[in-house]
């Protein structure tokens, strides 16, 4: 098993190197998946900055805001 951006981006905000967090979802099966705040262990708060929607993806951009 390889390692996905959810993976990389928990263990990011897990060890709070984030300061923003930018996501591109794209309507797509490819098996099981991760889900992208399942192993997120630091106390932190999302903070909406950015939704953009075109025909076959959304664009998420949030702030990321550590307790």
């Amino acid at each position: 098993m390889g390692v996905s951006g959810p993976s990389i981006a928990q263990q990011c905000l897990n060890l709070r190197l984030l300061d923003e967090l930018r996501i591109d979802l794209v309507p797509a099966l490819l098996g099981e998946g991760v889900r992208y705040f399942g192993a997120m262990t630091a106390d932190a708060e999302l903070e909406q900055v950015e939704v953009v929607v075109e025909q076959r993806v959304t664009h998420l951009r949030y702030r990321v805001h550590y307790r």
